[in-house]
């Protein structure tokens, strides 16, 4: 556990997982981030911003300049993004969406850095039963989503685990880049 926006944080990290578990790093799995809190562009100040894309960009950067010296060939990067970066997200979500908007090209760009030696692709949820929509999304919102999407529901915490399993094994070895 640490601040993942503390690079000392992330060293202590990935030195105690190398120790642990026998040096290399196969798979990184970047779940940090959040919303913060909602705020439109009029209510917000640098720190929100800054507050914002520290968690959700910088985290991702630290955590990847750190274990990628470890990773071997055929290793795995999963960051996670939001469907808020492919579409703006919902209202005071500007610096999120901005944010995991960032996540997304990062990805495709570590992507073409480090492969073919190591995969990198993005995970972006939709609207996912879980905390992050109970505190920050209201239940007319989340209703009127879940209608428009095809499968007419939420999706799950375990159909999440269960795409972040794929990319991170070898039955995704042709996908990286993507989100």
């Amino acid at each position: 556990q640490g601040d993942m926006t503390n690079p000392g944080d992330v060293a202590a990290l990935v030195a105690k997982t190398r120790s642990e578990f026998g040096g290399a790093i196969d798979v990184l799995v970047h779940v940090t981030g959040g919303l913060v809190a909602r705020k439109t562009l009029a209510d917000m100040d640098i720190d929100h911003w800054n507050a914002v894309m520290d968690l959700n960009v910088t985290s991702l950067f630290h955590l990847a300049k750190a274990a990628t010296p470890h990773m071997p060939e055929g290793s795995s990067i999963i960051a996670f993004a939001s469907q808020a970066g492919r579409d703006g997200g919902g209202p005071g979500a500007v610096a999120y969406a901005t944010s995991k908007g960032a996540v997304m090209t990062m990805t495709r760009g570590l992507a073409k850095e480090l492969g073919p030696k190591i995969r990198v692709n993005a995970i972006c949820p939709g609207m996912i039963d879980t905390d992050f929509h109970n505190i920050f999304t209201k239940d007319e919102a989340r209703a009127k989503v879940s209608a428009m999407a095809p499968v007419k529901r939420e999706g799950t915490s375990q159909e999440v685990a269960n795409l972040t399993a794929f990319l991170a094994s070898d039955q995704s070895s042709f996908m990286t880049g993507t989100s």
